[in-house]
């Protein structure tokens, strides 16, 4: 019995139901399955591996063909039908395909070109009223239709950090509800008032703590409406290990590590405002020390960073002119 293997295709610009039901259909039906992905730069700024990572970890099974330098011209004209279709076969290198599955006009020549069988899916949007344009324009209103792995890729993720008392927490908060999103609060503070002891956390407990905020913050992704501002992160976590016990757990270390590639844009608040002198603070001396050690390891990382200071409506000002220039895939190069 002759095999069945589909192939479905497209830019995954992002990757939504509308796609994820063609997908499934194929592997539903299908011996093997093979998605090409184009790198489509005209289209997106979300880079091919991003897009060709949401299949492979949704659908393991599935064979990936990354289509770098697919043409980018797209309609019906002979001319562009032919240069689509050659490039197809050139891409699966002698590979047969027996269905070809689409929602789209090219089905019908491209399933012919490739001698399949053309498996036309919802090409009427009715069980999955979404299109690639409408998920880029609108994430938010549309997520209802995008996998919480997808739009999590989609958000641009926003670090505050610094010493304690240099107004990370006020300027998440702000900036939040300046544009109409979530803010991450700072874990490590709830996490320390239930827990310590005499003002101190043991390196397990710091674990713990840095993974229960890495867990609440993917939480507020998926909640989030393109930023999510976040109020410190597991490397501020590791350097109070380092500042109160001398190392940190090796966890902990990892998680810091990750942390060090998380963010999309990291501001580091100067500690150039009042010491709120409460309870719990280890003083202004403290707090200039911690901010030097805090920097330092930042530029240890290699870690892109801008500084925040003076009143909070100049950092609110200088928050705002970085979202305006700077995009999720962008490079910080590009205008700092």
């Amino acid at each position: 019995m002759e095999r069945k293997i589909g192939l479905t295709l497209g830019k995954y610009a992002p990757l939504h139901r509308g796609h994820q039901y063609v997908i499934e259909s194929a592997l539903a039906e299908m011996d093997e399955v093979y998605v090409m992905i184009y790198d489509s730069p005209e289209v997106t700024e979300v880079p091919l591996p991003v897009r060709s990572n949401w299949i492979r970890r949704l659908y393991p099974s599935v064979h990936i063909i990354e289509a770098w330098d697919g043409p980018s011209e797209v309609g019906d004209t002979p001319e562009i039908k032919l240069l689509q279709e050659e490039y197809v076969h050139r891409k699966l290198g002698g590979q047969q395909i027996t269905h070809f599955y689409s929602s789209e006009f090219y089905g019908e020549h491209m399933s012919a070109a490739l001698n399949a069988v053309n498996r036309q899916v919802d090409p009427g949007r009715v069980k999955v009223p979404i299109s690639g344009t409408l998920a880029r324009q609108c994430p938010y209103e549309q997520k209802a239709h995008l996998h919480p792995l997808v739009y999590r890729d989609l958000i641009l993720s926003v670090v505050f950090v610094g010493a304690p008392s240099t107004g990370k927490t006020t300027l998440a908060e702000r900036m939040a509800a300046k544009h109409h999103t979530v803010w991450m609060p700072e874990y490590g503070r709830e996490y320390w008032e239930q827990h310590q002891t005499e003002r101190r956390l043991t390196k397990a407990q710091l674990v713990e703590l840095a993974e229960g905020h890495l867990e609440r913050e993917e939480q507020r992704l998926q909640q989030a409406r393109n930023y999510l501002f976040v109020d410190t992160n597991a490397i501020t976590t590791y350097m109070f290990s380092q500042y109160y016990h001398g190392d940190a757990h090796p966890r902990l270390a990892q998680l810091a590590d990750e942390a060090s590639r998380r963010n999309d844009l990291v501001f580091v608040c100067a500690a150039d405002i009042p010491y709120d002198d409460t309870w719990d603070r280890s003083g202004d001396v403290e707090r200039q020390i911690f901010q030097k050690q805090i920097m330092a390891d930042l530029q240890m990382r290699k870690i892109p960073f801008i500084t925040l200071t003076g009143s909070l409506e100049e950092r609110e000002r200088k928050v705002d002119e970085a979202l305006r220039k700077h995009s999720k895939y962008s490079s910080l190069g590009e205008w700092l």
